[in-house]
């Protein structure tokens, strides 16, 4: 479907975002959602929001199991990926140094470009989601200074018609926040200091008892929350690594898919199903039959992919073309899973309650027509399944064709 709302307002130019400032929920009595067998057990970022960040200004992005989306060079597609990758970081308990480390610019490029430093020189940028599981939804908005100093200075989390959580900057001169949130015990809420560089929802499980029902509110949206941004595979082929031999020990495949031998090596022993699917997949977007995925030793315990052809003959993976190593390693992504992927789960929460989230900026980056296809289509069945998500870019009008065919969200930000 078309996201039209997605479209970015544009605004005035903001000074640094303040606390105050993050979105109101209205106050209502805490209710726990009924026929809860009829929600969804995976939780699942259902709506991204760029209140300010980079290029984006009021934006909000609803996600579906599967979201591509298009525009012109400089529309901020790769932002909005940015934005939900920054967010996924933070609830993994990375500290803002750490999840804005792979922003090109670092914490100075998310502020948008029009925003005008206030008296003290402060400038910032916010960001929120929307995650849907067992608990309702469950709203996270978070006010980042990016500068003259890295802090958070404003979280609010929202779920049950209560505000859960909210921390302020008091005291710039501290390195902490003032958090409250809901206890609804002998006292409506507990106040205590946190810590001014990492997202306090993280923080959570670690200092509220739950002995309330006020506090088990909290602890199961900040759950929720955490389970649904922390599984999250950033993945971006590259081509150029993906020729070179992989350490046979090296099994768990990173974003770039530069040990995919390696990967290639354990899965065709693991799971016969899966590595079946992806043979298949390869022979509709490899050029020539494909009959097999293998593997060959070669010295220091290194391992070269190949694929298996008629009559005995192979191809190694060093002499396909780009797009014939992007369309492979997606497809691998997209049939395996977090104990093949290199992605940090929640491990107190059961994989069967969990989903994997891939962001895939590039979707269709050297693919031809018939590559693009095949691959939105594999993502359309494999999302439909509710284990694996997937939030992507697509730029050529062949993706952007495909992804309609296919029946994703396609949120259009425009030439």
């Amino acid at each position: 479907m078309d996201a039209s709302c997605a479209r970015p307002a544009v605004g005035p130019p903001s000074q640094l975002p303040q606390a105050s400032q993050l979105p109101q929920q209205p106050s209502e009595s805490p209710q726990v959602p009924q026929q809860a067998s009829r929600l969804p057990q995976r939780p699942a970022v259902t709506e991204l929001r760029l209140s300010a960040f980079k290029s984006h200004r009021n934006a909000v992005f609803p996600l579906g199991p599967l979201t591509l989306f298009t525009g012109g060079s400089g529309s901020g597609k790769s932002n909005a990926l940015q934005g939900y990758e920054v967010l996924a970081r933070l609830a993994g308990g990375d500290t803002l140094e750490e999840a804005l480390a792979p922003v090109a610019g670092g914490p100075s490029a998310c502020v948008p470009q029009q925003a005008r430093p206030d008296a003290q020189g402060r400038r910032g940028f916010r960001i929120g989601c929307t995650v849907t599981g067992p608990a309702g939804p469950v709203r996270l908005d978070v006010a980042v200074q990016a500068e003259p100093v890295l802090r958070v200075v404003g979280e609010r989390l929202t779920g049950f018609g209560e505000t859960l959580l909210s921390t302020a900057l008091r005291d710039p001169g501290l390195r902490t926040v003032e958090a409250v949130w809901h206890t609804a015990g002998a006292v409506p809420v507990t106040r205590a200091p946190l810590p001014d560089d990492r997202l306090g929802t993280s923080l959570l499980p670690l200092r509220v008892a739950g002995k309330t029902a006020g506090q088990r509110l909290v602890l199961d949206a900040a759950e929720q929350v955490v389970v649904a941004l922390r599984s999250v595979f950033p993945c971006d082929p590259r081509p150029e690594l993906m020729r070179m031999p992989a350490a046979a020990r090296d099994g768990m495949l990173r974003g770039a898919c530069d040990n995919v031998a390696a990967v290639l090596g354990r899965t065709r022993h693991e799971c016969a199903i899966r590595h079946g699917l992806l043979v298949t997949a390869a022979g509709a977007g490899c050029r020539g039959p494909v009959e097999g995925l293998t593997v060959e030793e070669l010295d220091g315990g290194f391992l070269r992919a190949v694929l298996a052809r008629k009559a005995g003959a192979t191809t190694p993976l060093e002499r396909l073309a780009d797009g014939e190593l992007r369309y492979l390693a997606l497809s691998l992504v997209l049939l395996t899973g977090p104990g093949v992927l290199a992605v940090d789960q929640v491990a107190e929460v059961l994989p069967a309650l969990q989903t994997l989230t891939v962001l895939a900026d590039g979707l269709d980056r050297c693919l031809d027509e018939r590559q693009a296809r095949e691959l939105v289509g594999l993502a359309a069945r494999m999302c439909e399944r509710g284990h694996i998500r997937l939030v992507g870019t697509v730029r050529g009008a062949v993706g952007e064709e495909a992804a309609r065919a296919a029946g994703a969200s396609v949120v259009d930000l425009g030439p």
